[in-house]
């Protein structure tokens, strides 16, 4: 069995939720990824760009756009949303496709993520998700393509905290506090141990295996998320348990 994982929802004000769903990136290359090419011509030049198939954003890209449409007023003319560590980019299109309103603007440190991005953007003919950008959540935020304070609606980050550094968890938080507008919400999904309590037993072996892959990595307690977004103007809003 794989991890389970939960989503935290982090805001700077108290937010009225719209519905109830109650479920109980992938970073660079995921495990169980397949990539396609497509040809693109431009003029007289062709060029070929890979698409990434991650079998885990296949899977839960579903329950993560269920809550996220929650966080979403349809009637808005425009939502900015940022999101951090978009790896394949699987999520920003099946969530933007379905949240026509939403203006979506991907990252990743990562070239061939960057570039599976763009090829899904391409072949999907998609208007409101931006051309992917090189952002490292570890530096500070006026790093992240010229974002204004308060200008965001929603920063998005999944399946990045637990396989990073502590310190992009650090800077992500940091940039969340300055570039989310009131009632802005931080949208993070991967697996966490809940006050000290990492369970089930798949998800203790989840962490050992990133341990030993590099010690920096890990998963880490709601608890010291808790603090740190208090540490940043935030606070959490709720946690949605999501089996896949």
């Amino acid at each position: 069995f794989g991890p389970i994982t939960v989503v935290l929802l982090f805001c700077t004000r108290p937010f009225r939720v719209r519905g109830h769903v109650d479920y109980s990136s992938q970073h660079g290359l995921p495990p169980h990824s397949l990539t396609f090419s497509v040809l693109r011509l431009d003029g007289f030049l062709a060029w070929r760009a890979t698409m990434i198939v991650a079998a885990a954003a296949e899977r839960n890209k579903g329950p993560i756009l269920d809550v996220l449409r929650q966080y979403v007023d349809p009637r808005a003319p425009k939502v900015q949303l940022l999101e951090v560590a978009s790896g394949s980019g699987q999520h920003a299109m099946h969530c933007a496709q379905a949240l026509p309103n939403v203006m979506w603007y991907p990252s990743d440190t990562d070239p061939q993520c960057r570039q599976s991005i763009s090829a899904y953007i391409s072949s999907l003919k998609l208007k409101n998700v931006m051309e992917p950008v090189f952002l490292d959540s570890s530096l500070g935020c006026e790093t992240w393509g010229g974002w204004q304070p308060n200008s965001l609606d929603i920063i998005v980050n999944i399946n990045m905290i637990h396989i990073t550094d502590y310190s992009c968890t650090e800077g992500l938080f940091q940039g969340a506090g300055q570039l989310l507008k009131s009632q802005g919400v931080l949208f993070t999904y991967g697996p966490y141990a809940v006050s000290g309590l990492l369970t089930p037993e798949s998800n203790v072996n989840f962490n050992h295996s990133l341990k030993c892959r590099n010690p920096a990595w890990g998963i880490r307690d709601t608890v010291q998320l808790q603090q740190l977004a208090e540490a940043n103007g935030l606070r959490l809003e709720r946690m949605v348990y999501v089996g896949v």
